[in-house]
């Protein structure tokens, strides 16, 4: 990739410190895992539109080599978040997995393929619920319902009062999940049904485990990241170093527990290029 300006930033705390240089030690120890939309992927009005931030896919294909691998976590499809990202046949990205749905999904880069179980029953019942509730409580314009297959999201983004159509719309939803045997993960203007039973916590220690690694780097901007980041904790308590990245300062229940913050997905994309081109001068 040549040379990098971006030098490799300090962790703010002892526990990440320890997570970096047990990572730059030993590579091929460490698990690398990311969010995707606000971590490698902007945050846009339009879901759809969002796609990986052009530096980061060329800094993950430099890295992914020296790790013992690299995992998006994200609670997209698992192949909506492949095309976004542009993941797919990329040299260096041999062996990236992609866990979706908060896990309950998986494409691994080796078959190309991505393994998922039978829908929740209950995702059906509430999405066609959705338009009385949003029209009961006069939360049509401006908001959007995604569809995510074992899940759907409402936005609040575009309405004249984002953070107020949020809030009005939290409980009524959560009653309608409730309903359904589902939960509502808030997120960053968005709620989403989705069925129990799997977060990114979840996901990321048993890919952890499965994978056999020591060291663990977790990067996330959002609400949802917060199970992930409990992960990371608990394997330190377990003995694991482990480094947690905020990307962005927008979620202060996150970038508090945070080891590093960055400002966003181009400099996570710059951090992930340094990381590499400093693990490549140790030749490890």
């Amino acid at each position: 990739m040549g040379s990098n300006p971006y030098p490799l930033p300090k962790p703010a705390t002892p526990a990440g410190a320890d997570g970096l240089a047990a990572l730059l030690a030993r590579p091929g120890k460490a698990v690398v895992a990311l969010d995707f939309d606000g971590t490698l992927a902007e945050i846009v009005p339009d879901p759809e539109q969002a796609r990986a931030h052009p530096r980061a896919v060329p800094a993950l294909a430099a890295l992914a080599p020296h790790l013992a691998s690299v995992a998006v976590v994200t609670g997209r499809p698992a192949g909506v978040a492949v095309r976004y990202g542009g993941f797919a046949g990329v040299p260096g990205l041999d062996h990236l997995v992609v866990l979706g749905h908060y896990g309950a999904e998986r494409w691994d880069a080796v078959s190309g393929t991505v393994r998922t179980p039978a829908p929740h029953e209950g995702v059906a019942a509430a999405r066609a619920e959705l338009p009385g509730v949003l029209d009961r409580f006069g939360a049509w314009r401006g908001t959007w319902i995604e569809e995510k297959g074992r899940a759907v999201a409402v936005h609040t983004r575009r309405a004249s009062d984002p953070q107020a159509a949020f809030d009005a719309l939290r409980d009524p939803l959560g009653e309608l999940a409730a309903r359904h045997g589902l939960i509502v993960e808030p997120g960053r203007m968005v709620l989403e049904l989705r069925p129990p039973g799997m977060d990114k916590g979840v996901a990321l220690l048993e890919y952890v485990r499965e994978v056999g690694a020591e060291t663990v780097l977790y990067a996330g901007d959002d609400l949802g990241d917060l199970p992930a980041y409990a992960a990371v904790e608990k394997l330190r308590s377990d003995g694991h170093p482990g480094l947690l990245i905020c990307s962005g300062s927008e979620v202060p229940e996150l970038a508090e527990r945070a080891d590093l913050l960055l400002p966003g997905p181009a400099a996570l994309a710059d951090f992930l290029a340094a990381l590499a081109e400093a693990i490549g001068r140790t030749g490890r």
